[in-house]
């Protein structure tokens, strides 16, 4: 059965104890308003905003090293995330509600359930 996929988010880790500072500097840096300063609650994800045609830009709180990674969204993330191992991906782990997954190069990254309301012109359709 196909499924779909697409580049969804660019994710700022931040090693920090306070994403706000870290908010205030990309959102100035970028000129991008912040849309959600805590988006679960838990001060861990902020969101700057996008357009509906651009990637998400997301900020994460994280424990290790600072670093940006991508979001791959999907319409069935298992799916995408055995196309990916095809490919030389292998999974790390499944966290909440998506895999993080790491190509090749090292580079981790995530697949995830679809962030919009719906699949634009720069998604891709596997068989």
């Amino acid at each position: 059965m196909a499924h779909r996929s697409r580049l969804s988010t660019f994710v700022l880790d931040c090693q920090t104890d306070d994403l706000a500072p870290h908010l205030a500097f990309w959102s100035r840096a970028l000129g991008r308003p912040v849309v959600n300063g805590d988006q679960d609650g838990d001060g861990r994800y902020a969101e700057l905003d996008t357009d509906s045609d651009e990637p998400l830009l997301l900020l994460q709180k994280v424990d290790h090293a600072s670093r940006i990674h991508l979001d791959i969204e999907s319409d069935d993330i298992d799916a995408e995330a055995d196309r990916l191992e095809a490919l030389g991906a292998k999974r790390i782990g499944f966290v909440k509600r998506w895999w993080v997954m790491e190509a090749p190069s090292g580079h981790r990254f995530c697949v995830i359930r679809p962030q919009r309301e719906r699949f634009g012109a720069h998604t891709t359709t596997w068989d």
